[in-house]
């Protein structure tokens, strides 16, 4: 293998790596006004965090109901901050604190 195509590949990468990650903002100037990426910004974040609990708790069920404790004070402290706050970023972060230091603690 030549050095000439470890290079090529990595260049192709990075290109396409940019671009990728480059593209919602190129795109957001024709998104910005339209009904339906409003509709979603409203219903995604629920959504996502709604995921986020089913994948957590999944387990908690074949464990002892004693284990049940951090995660079920985690989803109560993660619920509340979302409805008082309504920031999705502020509650997931502090639910998601709240559970490792309790684990870390116990």
């Amino acid at each position: 293998m030549s050095h000439w195509y470890v290079w090529s590949a990595i260049v192709a990468m990075a290109a396409v790596t940019f671009l990728i990650r480059a593209l919602p903002f190129l795109g957001a100037r024709w998104l910005k006004g339209s009904p339906r990426v409003s509709q979603i910004g409203v219903f995604l974040p629920p959504a996502i965090m709604a995921l986020l609990l089913i994948h957590s708790v999944r387990e908690l069920g074949a464990s002892s109901p004693q284990s049940w404790w951090p995660a079920l004070v985690a989803v109560g402290a993660t619920l509340l901050l979302q409805i008082l706050a309504g920031r999705a970023l502020v509650s997931i972060a502090s639910g998601t604190v709240l559970y490792m230091l309790w684990l870390a603690l116990a």
